[in-house]
C-alpha cells in the first residue's frame, strides 16, 4: 500500500455512445493532463429513465483516474466534447493502492493551477 496521500485522487465515471467517442474523450483528458489514465470498457448496457421513458442503450464505460481538484476541469472538458445532453459524471474517491501506481497517477496529472494543453479541433 502507498504511504503517499491518496485523498486527492479519484475516479470519475462516465459513459459514451460509442467506443470511438470514448476514445476521443480519453485522449482529450490525457492530453490535457486532466487524467493520468482512462480505461474504456466497451459492451456496457445501460437501462435508465430519460424524459419519463425507460430506455436501454449500448455504451462504453470510461473510468477516469484524476484528482479532486481537477474534477471541474474534467467535467467541463467532458461537456465540451460529449454527444449526450447530460453525460454521466460521478466521482469515486481512491482511498489506497500500490505505492508506485499512486505515484504514477500523481505524475500524470497537471496541478490545479497549471495550464491545460488544448487539442486542436482537427486532432479530436
Amino acid at each position: 500500500m502507498s504511504d503517499q496521500p491518496t485523498n486527492d485522487l479519484c475516479i470519475a465515471l462516465t459513459t459514451a455512445r460509442t467506443v470511438d467517442e470514448a476514445r476521443r474523450i480519453a485522449e482529450l483528458l490525457v492530453e490535457r493532463r486532466l487524467a493520468s489514465c482512462v480505461n474504456i470498457l466497451p459492451g456496457a448496457r445501460s437501462v435508465y429513465r430519460w424524459k419519463g421513458v425507460i430506455e436501454e442503450a449500448a455504451e462504453a464505460m470510461l473510468t477516469i483516474k484524476t484528482s479532486l481538484n481537477l474534477t471541474d476541469a474534467v467535467h467541463a472538458a467532458l461537456c465540451e466534447i460529449h454527444s449526450y445532453d447530460l453525460p454521466e459524471f460521478l466521482i469515486l474517491p481512491i482511498t489506497g493502492g500500490g505505492a508506485e501506481y499512486i505515484s504514477w497517477l500523481h505524475d500524470g496529472l497537471e496541478s490545479a493551477s497549471g495550464p491545460h494543453a488544448v487539442i486542436p479541433a482537427e486532432k479530436r
